[in-house]
């Protein structure tokens, strides 16, 4: 086992062990601990008590976060041209059809979200390979795929996030920088939290949220008390 850093053991000696914190006190520990050189993401991992193998029990949704993911977004709109001036409008980073196909198509995939139109879908289909395994498919369930091209844009670029539970049964997201006040980072997990409590599966039995762990990229992290968030 790596023997930890200085700055490591300061950070692990300030979070109580077997101790779980609120919210706010979870996110301005979190402040306190974050010691790396640079802006770190703020992340939360919140397992739960479901199978995802089975359709009944997947959990996946979107949130729009009240005070944004404080990362500069790039957004690929596909659009036939009777849509284009409409996402440019809207601040999509790229703006296209054909020619971005042509360029994902050869591996190009520097972008973070891909909205389209639902003309457009049979056309991606054949770059699954390519898109899928990085999540940038667009799907009409996180509101990528639509008609609102300019809602959908500016939705994202102002702190909308899909999740998805994965096959271990835990939703990671990030939902916020380490710069962030902390009342900001507690806003943002609430919110996540409160939405993961309302897309429950009815098909879930027994406690639905097991725990709940917030950290920045490289912090220790900070538990979170499942019975208490709710009534933060």
């Amino acid at each position: 086992m790596a023997k930890l850093t200085k700055k490591q053991k300061e950070a692990q000696s300030k979070i109580e062990n077997g101790k779980t914190y609120s919210v706010a006190e979870a996110s301005a520990l979190i402040k306190e601990v974050s010691n790396e050189n640079f802006d770190s993401s703020v992340d939360l991992a919140v397992r739960l008590n479901v199978d995802p193998r089975k359709a009944n029990q997947m959990v996946r949704g979107v949130v729009t976060l009240p005070h944004g993911t404080g990362k500069d977004v790039k957004v690929l709109a596909l659009v036939t041209p009777d849509k284009e001036e409409e996402a440019k409008e809207a601040g999509a980073d790229y703006v296209g059809l054909d020619e971005y196909l042509e360029k994902i198509k050869g591996g190009w995939t520097d972008v973070d979200v891909i909205i389209t139109m639902p003309s457009v879908m049979g056309k991606l289909g054949p770059l699954g390979r390519v898109l899928g395994p990085r999540g940038l498919m667009p799907n009409p369930k996180t509101g990528t795929v639509t008609m609102d091209i300019a809602k959908a844009v500016s939705d994202v670029k102002a702190g909308k996030i899909d999740f998805k539970v994965d096959k271990t049964g835990i939703v990671h997201a990030g939902i916020g920088k380490a710069s962030f006040e902390a009342d900001k980072i507690a806003g943002n997990a609430r919110e996540l939290l409160t939405t993961l409590v309302k897309l429950k599966p009815q098909a879930a039995k027994g406690v639905y949220i097991k725990s709940i762990y917030m950290s920045t990229t490289m912090s220790p992290s900070v538990a979170i008390d499942t019975k208490r968030f709710t009534e933060q």
